[in-house]
């Protein structure tokens, strides 16, 4: 079953076509609207006249997250603030957040694209959806949401946490389907098995998981202790939310891009030069129907593959891999982006801490953990227990209202961590993925 079979299963000429007709409009449009590109385009010679081919997008200059930064928080909007609907923010590299937003036609096509990967998933109208993606600023729980209400499917906004009532609910109301990020779908599993709860038991019969890197030996594990199949789901913030990819229900064959919607490329992060298909490079994205927030050529530092081989789904979309790692820093915990250098600022924040520390990324009881090590003055060391335990909370205070992760914290001695001639190494995962 196809959601919207008249567009996931174009003829690729004809699908090219279509892209390239929406690329010359949202050229035109953020030519126009955006200073921020108009400056690029002119600062890189590019006149919207060069673009006469898809191929002839590659002499069009990247979008940086530094961009969206620079421009906070509404400098890259193509839409005036009375038809904005919605706003939404991911955390940016320097705490300050990325902020993007929506019209209510862009709402109404993030709920259609949501609704098209439920269908690649194989749910229907009669399906019960447990959304423990959180709500609020993060796009993942009302993408979820507004999908599963266009399809039709009965939706449970359970949000994230409160794992005990989870179970319940999903034993109770007895949702087929749940989506959550993959190590929560672990935790759910084995906090149920503690409990006494026969897991597999369960209505539930699929997974949609994302927000993380994940592995195929995660996915085996999940799909045995829940008797579930679970499905890949992909997305960012800047470019819409979830949605922009997702794995059919084949499974282990890739997600489909909607490409109607979306141009990918992958590049070699170092040189920016497109990479050949099947060989591993950087994702770039290119928003092709977003009012509020297009995006040309954004980079977004998720490493991945494309494959251009039909599906036996039917779908012609181009697929990718899944998410294999990251071209820059940056840490996904639990699904929340952190960079080390926020961690750092809200560090350097607090008096008596040195500039060392390390992070130390692990994964306990099927979630993730973050651990930060750092060290403290002389002075501040020899200070009483107590007050060492307090700066210790003040530290996870404060991580946690920035950023919004839980952390452990660990003072340490002065000059007891490693020091670094060159580019320091601040972190140690553990995960095996």
């Amino acid at each position: 079953m196809i959601y919207n079979e008249e567009f996931e299963t174009l003829p690729r000429e004809v699908l090219e076509a279509l892209q390239f007709k929406r690329l010359k409009q949202v050229l035109e449009r953020v030519y126009h609207t955006v200073g921020f590109y108009k400056r690029a385009f002119d600062n890189a010679a590019v006149s919207l006249d060069d673009i006469k081919t898809l191929d002839d997008m590659r002499r069009l200059p990247f979008t940086k997250k530094e961009d969206l930064r620079e421009n906070y928080p509404f400098g890259l909007f193509a839409a005036p603030m009375s038809n904005i609907v919605r706003l939404h923010a991911s955390s940016g590299t320097t705490g300050k957040p990325t902020v993007v937003g929506y019209t209510q036609k862009d709402i109404d096509t993030w709920s259609r694209l949501m609704a098209r990967s439920f269908v690649a998933a194989g749910l229907t109208k009669n399906d019960i959806v447990h959304n423990a993606y959180g709500y609020g600023l993060f796009t993942g729980g009302l993408g979820v949401h507004y999908g599963a209400e266009r399809l039709g499917a009965s939706v449970i906004p359970m949000s994230g946490g409160s794992t005990k009532k989870q179970i319940l609910i999903l034993q109770d109301f007895g949702p087929t389907a749940i989506c959550c990020t993959p190590s929560y779908a672990l935790y759910l599993a084995e906090q149920g098995e503690e409990m006494g709860v026969d897991m597999k038991s369960l209505k539930l019969r699929v997974g949609i998981l994302g927000a993380e890197p994940w592995s195929d030996t995660m996915k085996d594990e999940i799909e045995e202790r829940l008797n579930i199949r679970a499905l890949n789901i992909y997305g960012l913030s800047e470019i819409m939310g979830p949605g922009v990819a997702m794995e059919c229900k084949e499974g282990r064959n890739g997600l489909h891009v909607f490409e109607d919607h979306f141009i990918v490329e992958s590049i070699d992060p170092a040189t920016g030069e497109v990479v050949p298909d099947g060989e591993e490079g950087e994702l770039v994205f290119t928003t092709l129907t977003k009012e509020a927030f297009p995006l040309i050529r954004y980079r977004t530092k998720d490493m991945s593959r494309l494959m251009r081989e039909p599906c036996s789904c039917g779908r012609s979309l181009t697929r990718m891999d899944r998410i294999s790692g990251r071209s820059d820093d940056m840490l996904i915990i639990r699904g929340v982006n952190v960079f080390p250098s926020q961690i750092e600022s809200v560090l350097l924040g607090i008096e008596g801490l040195e500039p060392h520390y390390e992070l130390i990324v692990d994964r306990e009881d099927a979630l993730d953990t973050l651990e930060i090590r750092v060290e403290v003055s002389e002075n501040i060391f020899s200070d009483e227990v107590r007050a060492l335990q307090n700066i210790e909370k003040r530290i996870s205070k404060d991580i946690k209202d920035y950023l919004g992760v839980t952390t452990k914290v660990k003072l340490v001695q002065p000059k007891s961590l490693e020091r670094f001639e060159g580019k320091a190494q601040r972190v140690i995962d553990k995960r095996t993925l």
